[in-house]
C-alpha cells in the first residue's frame, strides 16, 4: 500500500464522495416515496443488473466467491446492507445538515476502527489532518457563521449515520484483507458483484423487516424511476468501484479524508438545485479539506 497520492488517485478518490453528495440529496427527495430499506434493495438489485454482463468471472467455479463466503458476506453486510441502509434511514429523520455533520467524522472513525480492530497504529499528522479536515466540513455547515453551528440538536437519525460510518470504516478496511483470490480482485466488475450479491441477501432481509413491520407501498414515478437508476450506476456501480481501486492504493486511513468533500459537494449541489451562487466560506472550507488531505499524506 503506497501512501503517497498521485493524480490519478486524487480522482479515484475525489469522485465518490461527488456522486455520493447527489446519492444524499437524491434520498432526501424520494424520501416519501419508497421506504428506505426498500429503497436500498431496489437500487443493488439495478447495480447487480448493470454489472453481470461484465462480472461473467464472478460466479464461475473456482472464482472463491463460494469458498470464501463469509469474507465477501462480511463486507456486503458493512458495504452493501447497514451502511446505505443507515444512510437512507437516517435521511428520512435528521436533516441533511445534521447527517453531513455526524459523517464529518469520518477519519476519526476509520482511525479508531483500524487501531483496535486492525492493528494500524496512529501517526500525529493523522490527527492533524483529520483535525483540518473536520474543520473545514464544519465552516460548509455553519455557512461561515458559528452560530448556527451552535444552533445545531441530534435527532434519532444521526444516531443512524453515526452506525453507517462505522460500517463504512469497518468495509474500507476488510477491502485491505489479501483474501481474494488474484484474478477476481483484478477484475473489479466481478469482485464488486460478489460484495453485491451477498449484499443484497442482507439487504433483502432488512427489506422484509421492513415490510412485515407496516412500511407504506411504494409510490412509483418517472421521477423515482429515474432516481433509481441514478443511485444505481453513479453513487453504487462508478463509486463504489473507483472507491475500491482509491482505497488499495492510498489507504483508508487516507481515504477517509477525501469523504470529508461530500458535505462540500453537497453544499455546491443544493446551491445549483436553488439557483444560488457559491460563497467565500466554500472555498475556505475547500482549502481546509484539501489541508487535512495533504497533511495526512505526508511521509
Amino acid at each position: 500500500m503506497n501512501q503517497k497520492l498521485s493524480p490519478s488517485t486524487i480522482i479515484l478518490l475525489t469522485v465518490p464522495p461527488l456522486l455520493w453528495a447527489g446519492n444524499a440529496i437524491v434520498g432526501r427527495l424520494v424520501r416519501e416515496a419508497v421506504p428506505p430499506m426498500t429503497l436500498n434493495l431496489l437500487r443493488w438489485l439495478i447495480a447487480l443488473l448493470i454489472l453481470l454482463p461484465m462480472a461473467g468471472a464472478a460466479f464461475r467455479p473456482g472464482s472463491g466467491a463460494l469458498a470464501n463466503w463469509r469474507r465477501y458476506a462480511l463486507l456486503g453486510l458493512a458495504g452493501i446492507g447497514l451502511y446505505n441502509s443507515f444512510q437512507y434511514l437516517a435521511l428520512q429523520t435528521s436533516t441533511p445538515i445534521n447527517v453531513t455533520l455526524v459523517a464529518s467524522g469520518m477519519p476519526v472513525w476509520m482511525m479508531l476502527v483500524g487501531r483496535v480492530f486492525f492493528g494500524v497504529p496512529v501517526r500525529r499528522r493523522q490527527v492533524a489532518g483529520a483535525v483540518l479536515s473536520i474543520l473545514g466540513v464544519l465552516v460548509v455547515l455553519c455557512r461561515g457563521d458559528l452560530h448556527q453551528l451552535l444552533g445545531l440538536r441530534l435527532v434519532a437519525g444521526d444516531l443512524y449515520m453515526i452506525l453507517a460510518t462505522i460500517a463504512w470504516s469497518f468495509y474500507s478496511w476488510m477491502l485491505l484483507q489479501p483474501q481474494d483470490k488474484p484474478e477476481l480482485r483484478a477484475d473489479w466488475a466481478a469482485f464488486l458483484a460478489v460484495q453485491v450479491a451477498y449484499g443484497l441477501l442482507w439487504s433483502g432481509l432488512f427489506t422484509g423487516v421492513e415490510w412485515s413491520l407496516g412500511a407504506p407501498a411504494i409510490a412509483w414515478s418517472g421521477r423515482l424511476a429515474a432516481a433509481l437508476v441514478f443511485v444505481a450506476t453513479g453513487p453504487a456501480v462508478l463509486a463504489y468501484a473507483l472507491w475500491g481501486a482509491g482505497i488499495r492504493r492510498a489507504g483508508p486511513g487516507i481515504g477517509a479524508f477525501f469523504v470529508n468533500l461530500t458535505p462540500l459537494f453537497a453544499a455546491l449541489l443544493s446551491s445549483a438545485f436553488l439557483g444560488e451562487l457559491p460563497h467565500a466560506y466554500h472555498g475556505l472550507a475547500f482549502a481546509l479539506i484539501v489541508g487535512g488531505i495533504v497533511v495526512s499524506s505526508r511521509r
